[in-house]
C-alpha cells in the first residue's frame, strides 16, 4: 500500500477535485489518530486554493445521546453500533448519486455531545465530498457499503503510544476522571482502534500526519 506524504496527498485531492464530477474521498483511521484535524485542514486548504469541497463527518450521525442513554449503551459511545449507520451510507449515496441537489448533512458538536442536525450544506457546484470517521472500511452490515461509495479511502496512522496520549488528554478535558479516561482509552476506544486496524487494508493509501 502507498504511504502519501503532505505534498502529495494534496495533489492527489486536487486530482479528485478537478475530475469534472462529485468525487468522494474518505479519511479513516483509529480514535485519536489524527483523521479530524488532517480533514479539516485538508479541505481548508483545497478550499483557500479555490475548488470547490465539503466536509461531511461521520460523527452527525451519532445517535443522540438520549437515545443511547435509553438504550443503555451510553458507555460504549464510538462504537459501531451507536451511529445511524444506515441514514450514513443513505446520506453519501445521495451525494454521490444526486450531485444537483443541494443536500444537508448532521454535525457532532463535542461541546453538547450531540448532533445537530441539517447544519453542514454542500452545494450542487461541490466537486469533491471529505468525509472523515472511525468506520468507513469496517467490513459488516451496514458500514461495508462506504467502500464502494468512497472513490479513494486513506487510512491515517500514527504511533500507538502517541494515539493514546490524545485519546486520554481528550477523555480529560470533556469531563472524565484521570481514571475514567484511562478506562475509557485502552477499553472500548482500544476494542474499536482494533475493529478500525483490521480494514486498513482496504485503504488507498497510508497517511502520516506531519510528513
Amino acid at each position: 500500500m502507498q504511504t502519501l506524504d503532505s505534498a502529495a496527498a494534496y495533489d492527489r485531492a486536487v486530482e479528485l477535485a478537478t475530475r469534472g464530477r462529485r468525487q468522494l474521498l474518505g479519511i479513516t483511521g483509529a480514535p485519536a489518530a489524527g483523521k479530524s484535524t488532517y480533514a479539516e485542514q485538508l479541505a481548508a486548504k483545497l478550499l483557500a486554493d479555490g475548488h470547490q469541497v465539503a466536509l461531511v463527518p461521520m460523527d452527525g450521525y451519532h445517535l443522540a445521546q438520549s437515545v443511547l442513554e435509553e438504550l443503555g449503551i451510553a458507555d460504549v459511545k464510538g462504537a459501531p453500533h451507536t451511529f445511524d449507520g444506515h441514514g450514513f451510507v443513505a446520506m453519501l449515496r445521495r451525494l454521490k448519486q444526486a450531485p444537483d441537489e443541494q443536500l444537508w448533512a448532521p454535525r457532532f458538536d463535542r461541546g453538547i455531545e450531540d448532533s445537530i442536525a441539517a447544519s453542514i450544506g454542500v452545494a450542487p457546484e461541490v466537486t469533491l465530498v471529505l468525509t472523515e470517521g472511525n468506520y468507513l472500511l469496517l467490513d459488516e452490515s451496514p458500514w461495508s457499503a462506504v467502500r464502494e461509495l468512497l472513490d479513494q479511502c486513506w487510512y491515517v496512522e500514527v504511533p500507538e503510544e502517541l494515539r493514546h496520549e490524545r485519546l486520554e488528554a481528550r477523555h480529560r478535558r470533556f469531563g472524565r476522571s484521570p481514571e475514567e479516561a484511562r478506562e475509557r482509552t485502552y477499553g472500548s476506544d482500544e476494542r474499536n482502534a482494533q475493529l478500525i486496524a483490521a480494514g486498513a487494508s482496504a485503504a488507498d493509501a497510508i497517511i502520516r500526519p506531519g510528513r
